[in-house]
């Protein structure tokens, strides 16, 4: 078998439960936003802007969580299985202590900010009821972000995606009574989304648990194994530049909740609409990513520099393709997408020709995804943040509210910005690795 067919295979193997996991992590809020619009337009608004907070600490937690990820990895490559369980448990605290922090910061000035940011006030007070809720259940998230991330590198990823398809369904069968007010229940909105998705963290974070002390290294977990500071700031140090990189990238995005709350609230929702299906589809490139990474990293741990270079060919080659095929998708079928979002004719009429608009920046935003992810791995972690800083804090948000307001392009220039921060990030990062990589194939 060539180098480059085994790379593919061991590519898909890891990407497909890994992809199937990251899809998960959406679907909950793909069936938090279908169940809420098709309930209300106005409560929508609600979960949009109250799900935008927590969904930067979430995000940001992926980022300062891949230490977890990328340190396994390695142990792997090196033939230091044994020294995983280490990895997880430092995963695990940094973990549990982000939540705290971050629910405790959300709880006291989540809804105040929300107020400060002048979109209408009862936009501000619905959002901010909505995210005192979705902040209570933070810590059960970066908790099960550190136990999946850890199954994946030992290469069990797919009971990561066990559990989190498990909550899946559970989260669906609450929405369907707690948002409407089944079963006389009192209709609670975009309220009983939230608390609906509280409860299904609690099953996913029970299930990967569960699923982590099954591993002969989980163990790790309960144990105290010997202090390595050496390894300790490694990890810090790669989790460090990756939350950096999806705050920047996650605070700029929910800024634009922000800009659309400018526009007024059907634009909030249309954004929420176009954002979500977006971030859907974002999880193929970022699974793709946590593979392509495992491989490199993995190579990167037994200096096999050609294997370095030739997974991250294959990584990016796989991601630009599936990307490409979810453009052409969604292209053919926006009408039916928009419509299976909302019932409002207005609300489907602004987010049909936003959807096809936003066709245009779906490859580039998995080739960025994908290529930061594989620098990191390779020990080049800081760069990567720099770009995604500037493509998406110091681009895309001024860019956004030029475009919206002044320009008058409303949601569209929303789109258009979004398109040009992700074609900025995408070319500097795949012109950073194909340098990187080829000293070290040359070494």
């Amino acid at each position: 078998m060539t180098r480059l067919r085994r790379d593919l295979s061991e590519l898909l193997r890891l990407a497909v439960p890994v992809v199937g996991s990251r899809l998960g992590v959406m679907a909950m809020g793909l069936t938090d936003t279908v169940v809420v619009g098709r309930f209300s337009a106005t409560e929508l608004g609600y979960m949009a802007l109250g799900w935008a907070p927590t969904a930067v600490v979430l995000t940001t937690a992926i980022g300062l969580l891949s230490g977890v990820q990328v340190m396994t990895a390695r142990a792997i490559g090196r033939g230091r299985p044994e020294a995983t369980g280490a990895v997880l448990r430092r995963g695990m605290a940094y973990a549990i202590g982000l939540g705290l922090v971050a629910t405790a910061l959300l709880e006291a000035f989540g809804p105040a900010l929300i107020r400060l940011s002048g979109v209408e006030a009862d936009l501000a007070e619905g959002a901010g009821r909505t995210l005192r809720i979705f902040a209570l259940s933070l810590t059960l998230s970066t908790a099960a972000t550190a136990a999946s991330s850890w199954l994946e590198a030992v290469g069990r990823p797919g009971a990561a995606t066990t559990a989190m398809w498990v909550a899946n369904a559970f989260n669906l069968a609450l929405d369907l009574v707690l948002v409407p007010g089944g079963f006389g229940l009192t209709a609670m909105g975009a309220a009983g989304a939230a608390w609906a998705t509280f409860a299904a963290r609690i099953v996913l974070i029970a299930l990967l648990v569960g699923f982590v002390l099954r591993t002969p290294h989980g163990r790790g977990l309960l144990g105290r194994p010997p202090r390595d500071r050496a390894a300790e700031a490694e990890q810090r140090r790669i989790g460090y530049a990756g939350g950096g990189a999806l705050f920047a990238e996650t605070a700029a995005f929910a800024g634009m909740n922000i800009v659309a709350g400018w526009v007024g609230g059907l634009t909030v929702a249309g954004w929420s609409i176009v954002l979500n299906l977006a971030a859907i589809i974002y999880m193929t490139p970022l699974g793709l990513a946590m593979a392509a990474s495992v491989l490199v990293a993995r190579a990167h741990g037994a200096e096999d520099w050609r294997r370095v270079e030739s997974a991250g060919a294959v990584g990016l080659g796989v991601t630009a393709a599936a990307t490409a095929a979810a453009s052409l998708a969604v292209w053919l079928a926006a009408g039916p997408i928009a419509a299976g979002y909302a019932r409002d004719p207005a609300l489907i009429a602004l987010v049909r020709p936003a959807l096809v608009l936003a066709c245009l920046f779906f490859v580039a935003d998995g080739l960025q995804a994908v290529a930061s992810q594989m620098l990191r791995a390779c020990g080049d972690v800081w760069l990567p943040t720099a770009v995604q800083v500037a493509s998406y804090g110091v681009v895309m948000l001024p860019l956004g509210w030029a475009l919206a307001l002044p320009a008058g392009l409303g949601l569209n220039g929303i789109v258009w910005a979004v398109t040009a921060a992700s074609f900025m990030s995408a070319g500097l990062l795949v012109a950073r690795f194909a340098w990187v990589a080829r000293p070290a194939r040359v070494g």
